[in-house]
């Protein structure tokens, strides 16, 4: 049984910091390509950041170049999205996904999913 399980969300004020984890089991983790999306009340589903099998090829949205940092520990089986001086347009459910074929930006490319941690930015 695949699992991804997010944690480290929960409420910030503006211009906080924030390190979300996702730790897997249930498949080879070193197999996959690793995605973070978000998703805010009435909104669709959007690409925060995704990174390669061996973490060497990363990109990011353009609200989060040089404020989100996307990395992993294939030993851990996790991966991390740490985000630095968060803005109340960050407040969003944060999921992370994993693909075995593709490196995108799109959410359905994209087979297992987290259930998903909540980060609230205060202004």
């Amino acid at each position: 049984q695949v699992q991804l399980v997010e944690s480290g969300g929960g409420l910030v004020q503006a211009g906080g910091s924030l390190r979300l984890s996702c730790t897997v089991s249930g498949l080879t983790f070193s197999s996959y390509n690793m995605g973070w999306f978000r998703q805010a009340p009435g909104k669709e589903r959007e690409f925060v950041a995704r990174l390669t099998r061996n973490g060497d090829v990363k990109s990011y949205t353009d609200s989060g170049k040089g404020r989100f940092t996307i990395t992993r520990d294939n030993a851990k089986n996790t991966v991390y999205l740490q985000m630095n001086s968060l803005r109340p347009e960050d407040t969003a459910v944060y999921y992370c996904a994993a693909s075995a074929t593709y490196y995108t930006r799109t959410p359905s490319d994209y087979s297992y999913w987290g259930q998903g941690t909540q980060v609230t930015v205060s202004s």
